[in-house]
C-alpha cells in the first residue's frame, strides 16, 4: 500500500501528483467564483463576482526560531504573500495553533507576536482561530495554519495564466534566501556574510506594482523555489519563459552553498520574493515603483516571455541553454 513521503509536501512534482491524482478528485463541488480549486493558484475566489479571494496555509517550519524570523513571521508572510501574488489586499486572517505539551508559553507569546507585528501595520484583522494541544512526542513543537482573506486590488484577481507573450519576466529581489538560511543554520555552517531569510510580507510593493499598471501573473515561490514558481505560470499560461542566467539575482553565500551541496539555487525557497510577468512597455516604471522599498530594492528583469510549448529556458552565462526543471521535492525540507 503506498504511504505519504516527506516529498508529497515538498512543492515538486511529486507532491503535484498527489495533488492532481488523489486530492482534487476528492471533491465535488470546488468553486465559488472565477478562479476555484482546479486552477491551483494561491487562493481562490470567495464570491460569484470574484472581488474577494481566499487563501489557507500551514507551517511546519524547523527550528521555529531561524536567522531572519520565526514561525510567526513566516506564518504571517505566506498568507499575506499569497494573496498579494493574487492581486488581493489583505483585510483579515484566521489563525489555528497546534502546540505540542511542555511547549515554553513564553515562546508561543512570542510567535504570536510576531505574527501581529507582520498584519497589524497592514490593517490587517485576525477574526477567528483554534487552538489544540497535542501529547508530548506526538507533534514536533508547533504547527500554525492560517487562512487569509483579501479584496481583489483591481477590476480582476491576477492569476497564474495571464502570462503573455511579450512580458518581461521579473523578480522582486536575490533568490533563494529562505532555504539557503535554513540550511545553513541546521548544518551549523558559517559564511563571511550573515546569511538571513528574506522573509517579508510583499503587499505594499505589489501594490506600488498594481498600480503602474501591466502586471499579467505573479507567483511568490515558496516551495521548489523560483523554478517552480516560473513553470506553474509557463504551464497554465501556455507560453515559453527565456531566462538569462546572468540577470538572476543570487546572493555570493547562497550560490556558494548550493555550489558546495550540489544544490540549485532555482530550487531553492524564498519568503520574501515575487515572481512577476508584466506588460514590457510598463517594466521601467514598475521597477522604479518596487524598488522605493527595501524588501524590493534589488528587483530585476530575470527574462522575457515568448510564444510556444509551455517550458521554462535558462540561457547560462557560458552560451548555453537548458530546460528548467520542477525538482521532484524540495531540496531542504520543512523550510515553511
Amino acid at each position: 500500500m503506498a504511504r505519504i513521503e516527506t516529498a508529497h509536501g515538498a512543492g515538486g512534482k511529486i507532491m503535484q501528483r498527489l495533488i492532481e491524482e488523489i486530492i482534487l478528485p476528492s471533491f465535488g463541488r470546488t468553486r465559488l467564483g472565477p478562479v476555484g480549486l482546479e486552477e491551483m493558484d494561491d487562493g481562490a475566489s470567495l464570491d460569484s463576482e470574484g472581488r474577494f479571494i481566499v487563501c489557507t496555509d500551514a507551517h511546519t517550519v524547523q527550528p521555529l526560531f531561524f536567522p531572519g524570523g520565526d514561525i510567526g513571521h513566516l506564518t504571517a508572510c505566506g498568507t499575506i504573500n499569497d494573496l498579494t501574488a493574487m492581486g488581493a489586499q489583505p483585510i483579515a486572517m484566521t489563525n489555528t495553533v497546534i502546540v505540542e505539551e511542555g511547549f515554553e508559553i513564553e515562546d508561543l507569546q512570542r510567535i504570536l507576536h510576531s505574527l501581529n507585528s507582520i498584519i497589524e501595520p497592514l490593517g490587517v484583522a485576525m477574526i477567528a482561530g483554534d487552538t489544540k494541544v497535542m501529547p508530548r512526542g506526538t507533534i514536533d513543537g508547533l504547527v500554525m495554519s492560517t487562512t487569509g482573506i483579501g479584496r481583489v486590488y483591481l477590476d480582476h484577481p491576477i492569476t497564474d495564466s495571464g502570462a503573455q507573450p511579450g512580458d518581461d519576466i521579473i523578480v522582486t529581489g536575490p533568490i533563494g534566501d529562505h532555504g539557503t538560511a535554513l540550511l545553513a543554520h541546521r548544518e551549523g555552517l558559517e559564511f563571511e556574510t550573515s546569511l538571513t531569510s528574506d522573509v517579508a510580507p510583499l503587499w505594499e510593493p505589489v501594490r506600488s506594482a498594481l498600480d503602474v499598471g501591466g502586471v499579467h501573473a505573479m507567483k511568490d515561490p515558496t516551495r521548489g523555489g523560483t523554478a517552480v514558481a516560473l513553470n506553474e505560470i509557463a504551464t497554465k499560461s501556455e507560453v515559453v519563459f527565456e531566462l538569462m542566467e546572468s540577470q538572476i539575482p543570487i546572493r555570493p553565500a547562497v550560490r556558494s552553498l548550493c555550489e558546495i551541496l550540489g544544490l540549485n539555487p532555482l530550487h531553492m525557497s524564498s519568503e520574501g520574493r515575487i515572481v512577476m510577468t508584466v506588460d514590457s512597455s510598463k517594466t521601467e516604471d514598475i521597477l522604479s515603483a518596487l524598488q522605493n522599498y527595501p524588501s524590493t530594492h534589488d528587483a530585476a528583469v530575470i527574462g522575457t516571455v515568448k510564444p510556444g510549448k509551455p517550458r521554462v529556458l535558462l540561457h547560462t552565462t557560458v552560451g548555453g541553454r537548458k530546460v528548467v526543471q520542477v525538482p521532484l521535492g524540495e531540496p531542504v525540507p520543512r523550510v515553511c
